[in-house]
């Protein structure tokens, strides 16, 4: 006989972090509650370790100078390599947790973002103790660098090689962090609590560069009194190394983070389409061979030998492992789910109003990190224009020392309050607004950096620098990170937000492997205004974008199936 299992019913539980779903209160957007505060918690460590990897990779490579080169500049090769390794990493991480945030769920992908997978697991929701967090391990791999035994070009291979592994944990919380946040955000404050999401990456730039002058600080009388210049070697260790503290601080809560209802019901609504179908189509081509009718054949025991027969020719052995039988039915289940959720993604993008979106926020992503990244990944060059590139003083200390200063000053001046602007404004001016705005400012000052890079005093290129940072940041910075998380329906969201934030990196990557180069053969100003007309083809391809303030994506998908469904019923 046909075993039945009979699923156990839950009783129905409010998870805490459902509240922001249910807020309607009308305080200011900006204005946030308890339970939306732990959620920017939980949700914005990835951009704070982002941002503060982003900012300490410049120090450590001047570090790594001294350590390994004897103060010398290290191989524009292998500095682009070092600097590039997160961004190639992070591509993996966005495509790939993007698209498993669709197919399985947030809370089940939650957990693998900040967990490496050293041993086989056959679900992807087991994530117990035999799994080791990716970003920690990544981390302290880093730190392992064996300075004092491979030589010097090896050490910035190794290096690089690991960062790509940190990239991967950190590049998967773009999706992620965009979708947990969106899907639980009401919709009136739903922009400025993805504003504020991505504004952890202004202070994490701003602590990874005060990390970095305090703990020189600290180092001064070693390197300065007694000339240990070696003694760098600790600095950069432990920079690197306080990435950990925030990584460990928010584990528990991602590894338990519920699911949102909104991306439940998106889930149910898309399964009883999938099942109706399926219905339907079962009823067209017969009964299959499990609900085929058995022929009773009665004999004088009151047994069916015919019954009998069928019921061996219909009901196979049962495997002498249930539990690995049950496995594998849910294996081949979360594949075929898995299979769905592509097709459907791909039907869903091949009509062009929802693709040119989708192209909208891929190609800005893409353009304006050609123009961050490479400004942000070579500071050194902005540096020196304003006498901060740590080349100036009597000893390796005081020329750190100087480096630490500089960087201080970039950031307090307009890196973290754009991200500031853009939470105060973002419900009033509109996504649009911000982007586009934001980009043909952004051409403007780098068209005056570029055109007057020689001749700015050293105020005036530190207030252009300062204005650009801002714009970066009140504009396309913020807003290519918001808009895939607003302007797609739930159920497609978290993968293609990963593949505009993988599209992202990928000018990212560019922009650090051939700065350098470039700044070599064409000089600097040259590459500046590359940039340039990066930011203003950015703001050609925004006029894709719609304005999404308001706007209920999963609203708007419904509308647009019900109405499939009613041409396909009047044509039929």
């Amino acid at each position: 006989m046909a075993s039945h299992f009979v699923a156990k019913e839950e009783p129905v539980r409010r998870a805490k972090l459902e509240e922001v779903e249910q807020d309607d209160s009308h305080r200011p957007a900006f204005l946030l509650s308890r339970t939306e505060l732990k959620l920017l918690g939980i949700a914005g460590v990835g951009f704070f370790l982002d941002a503060y990897d982003l900012f300490v990779i410049n120090p450590v490579a001047t570090m790594l100078q001294y350590r390994l080169y004897g103060g010398h500049a290290l191989p524009a090769n292998l500095e682009g390599f070092v600097k590039a390794g997160a961004n190639i990493g992070s591509v993996i991480g966005q495509f790939t947790f993007g698209y498993l945030a669709d197919a399985v769920g947030r809370k089940a992908v939650c957990a693998y973002i900040l967990l490496e997978m050293w041993h086989t697991t056959d679900r992807l929701d087991d994530a117990d103790g035999k799994e080791l967090m990716l970003i920690i391990i990544a981390t302290i791999l880093c730190l392992t660098t064996p300075t004092g035994t491979l030589s010097p070009n090896s050490c910035l291979i190794y290096l690089g090689v690991f960062r790509i592994l940190l990239g991967i944990g950190v590049g998967g919380d773009y999706p992620m962090s965009a979708s947990v946040t969106s899907d639980r955000a009401n919709l009136r404050k739903r922009g400025t609590m993805l504003a504020y999401i991505f504004s952890n990456q202004g202070w994490g730039s701003f602590t990874g560069s005060l990390i970095f002058l305090i703990v020189l600080q600290c180092y001064r009388h070693v390197m300065e009194t007694k000339g240990e210049v070696s003694k760098v070697d600790g600095i950069w260790r432990i920079v690197v190394g306080m990435s950990l503290i925030p990584a460990f601080g928010t584990l528990y809560q991602r590894l338990t983070l519920p699911e949102s209802t909104r991306y439940q019901e998106s889930q149910r609504v898309s399964d009883e389409e999938y099942f109706a179908e399926d219905e339907k189509k079962k009823k067209t081509e017969g009964v299959t061979v499990q609900e085929r009718p058995v022929t009773m054949s009665p004999t004088r025991s009151g047994s069916s030998t015919d019954a009998s027969e069928n019921a061996t020719a219909v009901h196979t052995e049962p495997p002498a492992d249930p539990a690995a039988d049950e496995k594998g039915q849910g294996s081949k289940a979360a594949a075929a789910e898995k299979k769905r959720q592509f097709a459907e993604f791909v039907r869903y993008f091949s009509e062009w109003r929802h693709f040119k979106v989708l192209l909208g926020t891929c190609m800005c992503w893409f353009l304006l990190d050609i123009a961050f990244y490479g400004i942000n990944l070579n500071q050194n060059v902005v540096l020196q224009q304003i006498g901060f590139d740590g080349k100036t003083g009597s000893t390796a200390w005081e020329k750190l020392d100087r480096l630490a200063i500089g960087n201080i000053i970039i950031t307090s001046l307009g890196f973290v309050p754009g991200y500031y602007a853009t939470v105060l404004t973002i419900e009033y001016l509109g996504r649009w607004k911000i982007q586009f705005f934001g980009f043909l400012m952004e051409a403007l000052f780098l068209g005056i950096m570029a055109g007057r890079f020689h001749q700015l005093s050293k105020a005036a290129f530190i207030v252009n620098f300062a204005f650009l940072q801002f714009f970066f940041n009140f504009g396309a910075n913020s807003t290519t990170y918001i808009y895939p998380a607003e302007v797609f329906p739930t159920r497609f969201k978290a993968f293609a937000h990963g593949l505009s934030a993988a599209c992202g990196k990928a000018g990212a990557i560019i922009s650090a492997l051939a700065f350098n180069s470039l700044s070599h053969k064409i000089g600097t100003p040259s590459v500046l205004w590359i940039f340039f007309g990066c930011c203003i083809a950015g703001a050609v391809f925004t006029l894709l974008l719609p304005e999404v303030r308001m706007r209920d994506p999963d609203v708007v998908y419904e509308e647009e199936e019900r109405e499939k469904r009613r041409l396909k019923r009047q044509s039929a």
